[in-house]
C-alpha cells in the first residue's frame, strides 16, 4: 500500500509540472520580461503565481548574483568611461555584429533615442509563457542561464551555449535575451513589434502584429521575403523619455546588404554614435566594405576595439583618434589583422579598468575612440598609418576568400584556453583548451 500510494503521489507530480498554467489573461512584454530576467512582475500579473516556483526562485538568485558582478567588475567602470569621454553624443546608436548585445549598447550610450543592432541570428519568439508547461517554462530559463553566462563574464557569447538558447525550443532567439538585458538595466518595456524593410529602407507592416508579449511566429511569416527583418521594442529609462530599439536579423556582407533595404534605412537616420566589439575582424576584409563605408560616412564618433574599423580607413584630417587600453595584437586566429599601426598608436594609451572583446583580460583590452570633426591635436591620436596598415583596393579583391577560409578555422589563442568560431556575422568563443571544429 505505501508503494501504491507513492506511486500515485509521484503521477500527480509529474502531471502538475508537465501540465500548462493556462490563464485567460495576457502577460505584457514588460512582465515577461521581468520575469525571464528573475525579477517580480506586477502583482495582478498572470505570470506572478509562477514566481512561487522554486526553480525560478533559484532562477532568479542566480541572475541577481551574476549581474550585480558583472556590475561590479566591469559595467559600472563603462559608465564611468562613458561619462567622462563619451560626452557629444547623438539620438541615434549604430551596433554592427551585435547579436543581442543590448548591455553594452546602453552602458556605453545611454541616452540613445534611437538602437540599431544588427546580426544573422533570428529575432525569435517568446509565446504567452502561461500556456506552456513548468517544465518547459524552467528549461527555457535554464538555456537563458546557459546562454547569457559567457557574455556576463567574457563580454561575447560562447558557441555552443547561444546555440541551443537562439534555435530550440519555444522560447527561443534574440528576443528573450534583449528582454533580460532591458530588465535588469531598469528599462520598462511599452510596446514589442515585428518589422520589415523594403528594398528602399522604408518599413513592411506586418499581416498580423505581434501580442505585446510576443507570438511572433505569425508576424514572421508575412514578413518572410523581407532580407533586413527585425523586432522593434519602445522602452524607457523609468520614467524618463521612451527610447526604441531596433534588432534586426539581417546578412551585413556586400551583395547582400544592398538588397535587403538596410543601407538606406541607416541612410534615413541621423548622425550616429557606432561601437563595434568582439566583430570577428570582418570588417577587416574586402566582403563587408558597404557596411564599412556606411560606418564611416553616418558615423559622428565611432568606438571600438582592434576588431572593428582598420586604423587605416580612419582619414586623420577627419577624424581624432584617442587610444584606451592596450593593444596586444589580435587572437592567434587573427594574426592576418595585427596593424603595427594600433601598436604605435597605442604607446601613449590612456589605461582603462574594465576588460572587453576577445582581450578581455586586465591590462589587455583596448578601445579606439573616434571622432568625426573634433579639432586635431600633436599630442594624441594622429599618428601617420604605416604601410603596412594600408588596405589597397586591389588587395580587396582577394581578401572575402581569406576572410572565409580564417573564419572557417577554430584554434585556440596563446593561452590555450579560448576557442573561436566564425561561420557567420556573430562572432562566438568558448572556453576549452582543445582545438575545435566546425
Amino acid at each position: 500500500m505505501p508503494r501504491i500510494m507513492a506511486a500515485a503521489v509521484m503521477a500527480v507530480m509529474l502531471a502538475v509540472s508537465a501540465a500548462p498554467a493556462r490563464s485567460a489573461e495576457t502577460a505584457t512584454a514588460d512582465d515577461t520580461a521581468r520575469f525571464l530576467a528573475g525579477l517580480p512582475p506586477s502583482a495582478n500579473s498572470p505570470l506572478a503565481p509562477l514566481t512561487k516556483d522554486p526553480f525560478w526562485q533559484q532562477h532568479a538568485r542566480y541572475f541577481d548574483s551574476i549581474f550585480a558582478r558583472e556590475d561590479s567588475a566591469k559595467l559600472s567602470k563603462v559608465r564611468a568611461f562613458s561619462k567622462e569621454y563619451l560626452t557629444d553624443k547623438h539620438d541615434t546608436m549604430l551596433y554592427m555584429f551585435s547579436g543581442p548585445d543590448f548591455l553594452y549598447a546602453t552602458s556605453f550610450f545611454p541616452n540613445a533615442s534611437t538602437y540599431v543592432l544588427a546580426g544573422l541570428e533570428p529575432t525569435g519568439d517568446i509565446p504567452q509563457l502561461t500556456n506552456l508547461s513548468r517544465s518547459t517554462v524552467n528549461g527555457s530559463l535554464r538555456n537563458l542561464e546557459v546562454s547569457m553566462g559567457s557574455l556576463l563574464s567574457l563580454s561575447f557569447f560562447i558557441t555552443k551555449n547561444m546555440k541551443v538558447q537562439l534555435h530550440e525550443g519555444p522560447v527561443f532567439g534574440t528576443l528573450p535575451v534583449l528582454y533580460v538585458f532591458l530588465a535588469r538595466t531598469g528599462k520598462t518595456i511599452h510596446d514589442v513589434s515585428l518589422v520589415g524593410l523594403d528594398p528602399d529602407g522604408n518599413f513592411q507592416k506586418a499581416d498580423e502584429p505581434a501580442t505585446t508579449a510576443g507570438d511572433t511566429k505569425k508576424s514572421a511569416r508575412s514578413l518572410a521575403r523581407s532580407a533586413a527583418q527585425a523586432v522593434k521594442i519602445v522602452f524607457s529609462d523609468g520614467s524618463g523619455p521612451k527610447q526604441t530599439l531596433y534588432y534586426f536579423s539581417t546578412n551585413l556582407a556586400d551583395g547582400s546588404i544592398e538588397r535587403s533595404g538596410f543601407l538606406a534605412f541607416c541612410e534615413k537616420l541621423g548622425p550616429a554614435d557606432s561601437f563595434i566589439k568582439s566583430a570577428s575582424y570582418l570588417l577587416h576584409s574586402g566582403g563587408f566594405t558597404k557596411v564599412r563605408g556606411m560606418l564611416l560616412d553616418r558615423s559622428a564618433t565611432v568606438l571600438e576595439d582592434d576588431s572593428g574599423i582598420p586604423l587605416a580607413y580612419f582619414d586623420r584630417k577627419k577624424w581624432r583618434l584617442q587610444p584606451f587600453g592596450r593593444y596586444v595584437g589580435p587572437l592567434n586566429i587573427f594574426g592576418h589583422s595585427y596593424q603595427p599601426g594600433m601598436a604605435e598608436l597605442f604607446r601613449h594609451a590612456t589605461p582603462i579598468d574594465f576588460g572587453i572583446g576577445y582581450r578581455w583580460r586586465h591590462n589587455e583590452s583596448n578601445l579606439l575612440l573616434a571622432q568625426k570633426g573634433a579639432p586635431l591635436t600633436t599630442d594624441q591620436g594622429l599618428t601617420p598609418g604605416l604601410p603596412t596598415d594600408q588596405y589597397p583596393q586591389a588587395d580587396e579583391t582577394q581578401a572575402p576568400k581569406k576572410a572565409r577560409k580564417a573564419r572557417k578555422r577554430a584554434e585556440t589563442d596563446s593561452t590555450g584556453t579560448l576557442a573561436c568560431h566564425y561561420g557567420g556575422v556573430f562572432p562566438f568563443c568558448s572556453s576549452t583548451s582543445r582545438k575545435v571544429s566546425r
